[in-house]
């Protein structure tokens, strides 16, 4: 099995998840309720290295489309 999207879109996947918890700790912050920036952006680099692991462990990425046809 291979991952059809593009390292590229994965990495703009997850910088818009990071942001998007960025956001949601700053909510909070305004609602009075105070917490650390360190686990979070802990969260979103463990959450990109279990993606990669992942990924590597289903085949890797896909480099070029498979043909049928001989080189």
């Amino acid at each position: 099995m291979s991952v059809d999207m593009t390292r590229g879109g994965l990495l703009v996947a997850l910088a818009v998840f990071g942001v998007i918890v960025y956001e949601l700790r700053t909510v909070l912050d305004f609602l009075g309720v105070e917490l650390p920036l360190i686990p979070y952006m802990g969260a979103v680099f463990a959450l990109a290295g279990v993606v990669l692991w992942l990924v590597t462990l289903t085949g890797g990425w896909r480099a070029e489309p498979e043909s049928d046809e001989p080189a």
